[in-house]
């Protein structure tokens, strides 16, 4: 396979495929705007950048989480924010826009392609944004109580979120580390029947008193397949009227469902939990 090297100055950046930890990655330009680039992971779509204006958000799903967000803080709150899953950091970018006092960290567990990323755009530098390579619960796990405002999990093993990032004991961690209330906000992938998202729902439930979804009527329907955003949180959370006006407006208009509403959708759904760990022969000899 052919590899062109793209240079660190954004106005000689050319498209390519280039090897990365966990395959390749496909830099590609954005051939409706001329400021625009798709960073492809293994085939998939993963982040979209503009690079003049970082807030400029073209996947739908980043767009709600956003709304999400800048409905519970305004723009002069010191937002701290974990990422788990990095791509080309869309999102944090746009935060660090959005909210100029913000602190962020994003958890990507390809180290080459963060390294490419951070050559490609223009990634604000620590302390405003600091990217650690590793895999997404290791990292939380060691972080301290309290120590964040808002946690987005956007990781994705192909078009699935690896197990251990879905379960109670794994959003317990994330409650533990979030601060009074702190917002936790995951990206659902999922089929038509919608069985994982309830699921996630009930999880996410079973851990924080309040809840929101955002997804389009389709999806909500089980129509199509496609991204759920769920949330969870200590204070209520997804009943600014602004946001429901925002994302109605939106280029896939969008509902959100409040607390009451997503737990009458997750009722019948199991809470996910950590699989047992297997015991070795050895360990059970005598």
């Amino acid at each position: 396979m052919g590899r062109k090297r793209a240079t660190a100055s954004t106005g000689a950046l050319q498209p390519g495929v280039f090897e990365i930890d966990s395959g390749t990655c496909e830099l590609v330009r954005d051939t409706f705007s001329d400021d625009g680039w798709v960073v492809n992971v293994n085939d998939v779509p993963s982040s979209h950048i503009d690079m003049n204006d970082p807030t400029v958000l073209e996947f739908e799903y980043m767009r709600w989480i956003s709304g999400l967000v800048r409905a519970q803080w305004d723009s002069t709150f010191p937002l701290r924010a974990l990422h788990l899953g990095g791509g080309a950091c869309t999102l944090a970018r746009s935060f660090t826009a959005e909210f100029p006092g913000a602190r962020q960290v994003v958890v990507e567990l390809d180290g080459k392609l963060s390294e490419l990323v951070r050559e490609w755009f223009d990634l604000p530098r620590a302390p405003l944004l600091r990217i650690r390579v590793g895999e997404a619960r290791a990292v939380t796990e060691t972080l301290s109580e309290n120590s964040r405002d808002l946690i987005v999990r956007d990781v994705f093993a192909g078009a699935t979120t690896p197990a251990p990032l879905l379960t109670a004991e794994f959003t317990t961690h994330v409650r533990r580390v979030l601060a009074p209330g702190g917002m936790y906000v995951v990206n659902c992938g999922d089929r038509r029947d919608l069985s994982l998202a309830k699921q996630e729902a009930s999880t996410i439930g079973s851990i924080f008193p309040h809840t929101a979804i955002v997804a389009d009527p389709a999806m909500l329907k089980g129509r199509r397949y496609g991204n759920i955003i769920i949330a969870g949180s200590d204070v209520p959370i997804g009943d600014s009227p602004s946001l429901a006006r925002e994302l109605l407006g939106g280029a896939v208009p969008a509902h959100v469902w409040l607390t009451e509403e997503v737990t009458a959708f997750a009722r019948d759904a199991k809470v996910l939990r950590d699989q047992p760990r297997s015991t070795s022969p050895e360990s059970t000899s005598s």
